[in-house]
């Protein structure tokens, strides 16, 4: 049995704060690593991520900024407040670039989001994009790199040739992240836990298959068992 494994990092998209922290308690040593997104960002997010942060856990918010590179900026500098440790934006230069201008002195890590483990080919295409997923996820961490962002969000399917060209210290969070036989959800470029570590990942993102378990702590435990597989 493996415990508390902080590349799980535990989704907490849920209604309420209030359902959050009703996870976090029932997973407790299972997961030390929870992500904050939209939907609780403004019914008291960012008091959550305080609070996990004096806890002892890792926080990654997943706000996935994208505005003038100005706004881009100054709302970085207003999330390093909270002590959080990732913060995704979309990968675009200009927003990369204003993330890393903003997260100056402290230890907030950006993660650049390249294309969402919801889209594949046909909706790019219908979206007015010339590129398949791959090859956008690609051109992407590309200018993540040359942004000096600290990793990206993809899908567990382009980890292994995302890996093959950044550094070994360059974040690959992935989420899309199946078990086994679980439903995929929205998801449409999905690999299992022990997959998408082998092909490179760093972190992976887990969160229908934990927060809507009969047995969360136990889905969990079996995911971080599967995860010291690899």
């Amino acid at each position: 049995m493996t415990m508390t494994d902080r590349r799980l990092i535990t989704a907490l998209d849920l209604p309420t704060t209030n359902d959050a922290e009703a996870l976090v308690e029932t997973l407790g040593e299972a997961c030390a690593h929870y992500k904050i997104g939209l939907q609780l960002l403004p019914i008291g997010g960012m008091d959550l991520a305080r609070s996990l942060k004096a806890r002892g856990h890792d926080v990654f918010l997943d706000f996935k900024l994208h505005d003038i590179p100005a706004t881009v900026e100054k709302a970085t500098r207003s999330i390093t407040q909270a002590g959080a440790d990732l913060l995704t934006v979309h990968a675009e230069p200009p927003v990369m670039r204003a993330a890393v201008e903003g997260r100056q002195g402290s230890g907030l890590k950006i993660l650049g989001v390249t294309v969402l483990t919801a889209y594949d080919d046909a909706m790019l295409t219908q979206m007015g994009y010339a590129y398949g997923a791959r090859d956008l996820v690609m051109r992407r961490v590309d200018q993540a790199l040359d942004c000096g962002v600290d990793g990206v969000v993809a899908s567990p399917q382009e980890a292994e040739a995302i890996r093959a060209r950044v550094p070994d210290d360059f974040l690959i969070v992935t989420p899309g992240v199946r078990p086994a036989g679980a439903e995929l959800g929205d998801q449409k470029r999905v690999a299992t836990p022990e997959a998408a570590l082998k092909a490179g990942a760093t972190h992976l993102v887990v969160g229908r298959p934990i927060s809507q378990a009969d047995d969360p702590f136990a889905a969990a435990q079996a995911i971080a068992d599967e995860m010291a597989k690899a």
